[in-house]
C-alpha cells in the first residue's frame, strides 16, 4: 500500500503563552503573517492561527484582529488557514465563534467538550511578566473550566455549517473521540473526519505512549477509514508524540502554541525552527510530507478561493 504523505500543521501563537514567555512568540499582525509564511516554506501545510493584541499580546477573537494579518497571508501563500474557534478559555462561546463565521475558513478548530484547562503550573517557571494580564490569567486557570458543551458544539457546526468550512476536532481525552462520534451520527460532521488529538495539557490525557495508542485504538474502532489522524504534543511531548503518530500512519502538529521549545531549556527561535525539524526527521524515517494541495486533497476542503478574506 502507498504510503499517504504527512501533513505538518503549524500553531503560530495560540492563546496559551503569555508574551513574557518567549521573545519569539509572534504578537503582532506582522509576526504572525511572517511566522505563518515562514512556517509553510519549511513545510507546514496548514497553520492554525489566533490573534492576539498587538499591544500587549492578550488573545483578541474579533474577526477585525484576524484581517490585520489574513489577507497578507493569503496573497502570499497556498497554505491552507486553520481559524481558532477555541480562542482562549476566558471568551465565551460566541465571542469565540465569530471568526470563523464570518471569515469562512477552509478548516476551524472546535473543541469537543468542556475541561479544566490548566496554565497555573507555568508560574513555576515564569515569574517576571511585562504586562498585567498575564499572571492572573495563569493563575486563575486553577479554577477555570473551559466551556465546549453539547449545545455550544452544535451551535458552531450548525452556524458555520454553510459556509463549507471543515472542522479540525481537537480530543483532548476519549470521550471527546466518542462526542465526535455522536455528532457524526447526528449528522452535523460529515467525514472525513480530521482528528487532532491532544497529549499533555493539564486536564486533558498524557502523553505517555500508551496514551496515545489508546486513542489511536479507540479511533479507528468508531470512525474506521472515515478519518485523518493528527497529533499535538503539549510542551517537551512536542516532538516525540509527532514521531509516534507519523510512524502510525498519522499526521502532526508542532508550533510555538503547543511549546516554546526546541530542546532541554533551549528556546524556538521561531515556529519554522520546529516545522523544519519535524520534516527532517520525517523525511529521515522515509515519510513525504503533504504539499498544501495535497492536505485539499486528502481533507476534502474547498479551496482557498472560497474563504471570506
Amino acid at each position: 500500500m502507498a504510503v499517504r504523505p504527512v501533513i505538518i500543521s503549524c500553531a503560530v501563537t495560540g492563546s496559551i503563552h503569555t508574551p513574557s514567555m518567549s521573545p519569539y512568540l509572534p504578537i503582532t499582525p506582522e509576526e504572525i503573517a511572517g511566522a505563518a509564511l515562514e512556517a509553510a516554506e519549511a513545510g507546514a501545510a496548514i497553520v492554525h492561527l489566533h490573534a492576539r493584541d498587538p499591544g500587549d499580546g492578550r488573545p483578541d477573537q474579533t474577526p477585525e484582529a484576524f484581517m490585520r494579518f489574513l489577507p497578507r497571508i493569503k496573497a502570499s501563500s497556498d497554505v491552507v488557514v486553520n481559524i481558532t474557534t477555541g480562542g482562549a478559555p476566558t471568551m465565551s462561546v460566541q465571542e469565540r465563534l465569530q471568526p470563523a463565521l464570518r471569515l469562512a475558513p477552509e478548516i476551524a478548530s472546535l473543541n469537543l467538550g468542556s475541561m479544566n484547562f490548566g496554565l497555573y503550573e507555568m508560574l513555576k517557571r515564569h515569574r517576571d511578566f511585562r504586562f498585567d494580564w498575564e499572571r492572573p490569567y495563569l493563575e486563575q486557570s486553577e479554577d477555570r473550566v473551559f466551556r465546549n458543551t453539547f449545545k455550544d458544539i452544535a451551535h458552531i457546526l450548525e452556524s458555520c455549517g454553510g459556509n463549507g468550512t471543515r472542522f479540525e476536532l481537537e480530543c483532548y481525552d476519549i470521550g471527546h473521540l466518542y462526542t465526535a462520534a455522536h455528532f457524526r451520527d447526528r449528522g452535523l460532521l460529515p467525514g472525513p473526519l480530521f482528528i487532532q488529538s491532544v497529549f499533555g495539557i493539564r486536564g486533558g490525557i498524557g502523553a505517555h505512549a500508551e496514551d496515545i495508542l489508546h486513542m489511536k485504538r479507540t479511533a479507528d474502532r468508531l470512525f474506521g477509514d472515515e478519518y485523518l489522524w493528527s497529533v499535538l504534543g503539549c510542551g517537551r511531548n512536542q516532538m516525540f508524540t509527532g514521531v509516534q503518530a507519523a510512524v502510525m500512519g498519522g499526521n502532526v502538529r508542532v508550533g510555538l502554541e503547543d511549546s516554546l521549545w526546541s530542546g532541554p531549556g533551549t528556546l524556538a527561535r521561531s515556529n519554522a525552527e520546529q516545522v523544519a525539524r519535524m520534516r527532517r526527521i520525517l523525511e529521515e524515517l522515509g515519510l513525504s510530507v503533504a504539499t498544501p494541495a495535497q492536505a485539499r486533497d486528502m481533507l476534502n476542503l474547498k479551496g482557498a478561493e472560497a474563504v471570506g478574506f
